[in-house]
């Protein structure tokens, strides 16, 4: 194919042909060499089609847009860092916030708290589902409001609120109260995840997308590491005050997320050209650095500028990203793939209590498998975005887990050998989580920002779904060894597997097909559709999926 077919087609979506196309104009090929064969507006008409198209929208950066700009790859990789440290570590501060909240229920059960609130196993599992149904109702509508108001304003009021929540838990006096708090909780913070997603995204490239994301979601297993540490310190409080242990926790882990989120109002710039405010009359980019941002970002996918960041999603463009069934295969990924993993995560601390662990010993214990965690999960988004590989690489984490589940089902000195169920379970909780890959996946797929933050939403939406589902999986009248749960588990671990095989299969055949079609028409044809379609996003004939 010719590079003005490459150039053509890749401008309406960025990655259309993801094998062929690599890097952004002016930056550094796999090969060490600068190219700038890649930047989709050398073509002058398809730069003027893009500028329209921007003015149109009113995108926020359409005045820094220049299709000649050039820079070196020593800069490039100057100005990344900086991204880094400005806006990818906030990213993981603030999730550290919300995992601090939304986690820290796991090491209450570790201390008294449901024998003082007179709960069971099953009424532990009715506060998780509470939760994860409120959560995942809040997804779509809070992603509505983000997009609408902005998510540098959205976040930080989602943080405030939730963390109010948080601080109350420490009153709790029965089951409804518990109930209530949970539910409250998901609605707050529900959408807190593809906003900060969507934000990332008009910083970031397609391929570096997926790394800042295993960052974020390493925050995950430091935040459970943190709070291990410091419930463990936090129990040591139990009885001042008349307060049980789990109580402090609550009030001091609910104080820290609020300072978080408080300063969360001045760390959050809207884009690279509204770092300057009256707080911070300088700015965190020079003239030229926000160029570079902008422009890098638009090379890479020229649909991130077709609305601008203080725009609603339409109903009709909600309607259209809904019914986008080349979406599925990515939303039923994220209903399975994360189940097998949920229960013995949520079950740690009682699983190690049952053992005859202490709750100090119990929290301390948890920490190895969030520390391998790490690890892995790098590893596999690293692996992933090396090989520019999705599915494959992605499914690895059900290979992993799938024998660790074999193990708690027919071992039959499951929960009577303590530390050996203790070394199960911890290899089991190292998995490499490829949530990473396939929020970036997802967000690839979709192809412009309509479509990108509506389906960012339904995607963690079918998340949650699989976690409600997940709690219905280990029972009071299973304990202690969860023989029927882990049968449950083991069939659904392979089930993720077939998906991942699946998806792969249905995206290499819709490029296959697209591929036959677009080669049969003339350069004028492809010109034609190119400027004429009213197709948007994946449903375009010159978009490749990415697998």
């Amino acid at each position: 194919m010719d590079n003005l077919d490459k150039s053509t087609s890749a401008a309406i979506l960025g990655e259309t042909f993801p094998k062929e196309r690599t890097r952004s104009y002016g930056t550094l090929e796999p090969n060490g060499e600068n190219s700038d064969t890649s930047n989709p507006f050398l073509d002058p008409d398809v730069a003027e089609y893009w500028r329209e198209v921007y003015e149109k929208a009113q995108y926020e950066c359409r005045h820094v847009f220049d299709p000649k700009l050039t820079w070196s790859p020593e800069e490039e990789k100057r100005l990344v860092r900086k991204l880094d440290w400005r806006i990818c570590l906030w990213a993981c501060v603030m999730f550290f916030a919300l995992q601090v909240d939304r986690g820290n229920l796991v090491q209450a059960v570790s201390d008294t708290f449901l024998e003082d609130l007179k709960l069971n196993t099953n009424d532990y599992n009715y506060g998780n589902i509470v939760f994860r149904l409120s959560f995942l109702v809040a997804e779509l509508p809070s992603q509505l409001v983000s997009k609408k108001i902005g998510p540098d304003c959205w976040i930080p009021i989602q943080m405030v609120l939730w963390s109010v929540v948080a601080i109350s838990q420490c009153a709790l006096t029965d089951r409804k109260t518990f109930l209530i708090t949970r539910s409250l909780l998901g609605v707050l913070e529900g959408g807190f995840i593809p906003d900060i997603v969507l934000w990332l995204s008009y910083f970031y490239t397609a391929r570096e997308l997926p790394i800042r994301l295993s960052f974020f979601w390493t925050s995950l297993s430091v935040t459970t590491i943190v709070t291990s540490l410091l419930a463990f310190a936090v129990f040591h409080l139990n009885g001042a005050q008349g307060w049980e242990g789990w109580r402090w926790l609550f009030l001091i882990e609910g104080l820290i997320t609020l300072s978080i989120g408080l300063a969360s109002f001045f760390m959050m710039p809207a884009s690279v050209v509204q770092t300057k405010t009256w707080f911070r009359p300088n700015g965190w980019f020079t003239d030229r650095e926000v160029a570079i941002v902008a422009n890098r970002v638009l090379r890479d996918d020229p649909s991130k500028g077709d609305m601008h960041n203080r725009q609603a999603v339409t109903p009709q463009r909600l309607w259209n990203a809904i019914k986008d069934y080349h979406m599925w295969p990515i939303y039923l990924i994220g209903v399975v793939a994360y189940i097998p993993q949920s229960p013995p995560t949520s079950y740690i601390t009682l699983t190690l209590r049952s053992l005859g662990f202490n709750k100090f010993n119990t929290n301390l214990l948890t920490i190895p498998a969030n520390v391998f965690h790490i690890g892995n999960l790098l590893l596999i988004t690293w692996i992933s975005s090396r090989l520019n590989q999705w599915s494959l690489v992605a499914m690895f984490q059900a290979i992993w887990t799938l024998p660790c589940l074999l193990a708690l089902r027919f071992w039959p000195d499951v929960i009577t050998n303590a530390w050996g169920t203790y070394t199960v379970v911890t290899v089991l909780l190292s998995y490499p989580y490829c949530h990473a890959i396939v929020v970036a996946w997802a967000s690839r797929n979709a192809n412009n920002v309509g479509n990108r933050s509506v389906s960012a939403a339904l995607y963690n939406m079918s998340v949650q779904a699989g976690d409600i589902a997940a709690y219905f999986i280990y029972r009071e009248d299973d304990k202690p060894k969860y023989r029927r749960g882990n049968t449950d588990l083991v069939a659904v671990n392979i089930l993720a597997i077939v998906l991942f095989l699946m998806a792969k299969a249905y995206y290499v055949f819709q490029n296959q097909k697209r591929d036959k079609i677009w080669n049969a028409m003339t350069e004028q044809q492809r010109s034609d559709y190119i400027r004429d379609t009213k197709l948007q996003g994946s449903k375009r004939l010159d978009f490749r999926f990415a697998h």
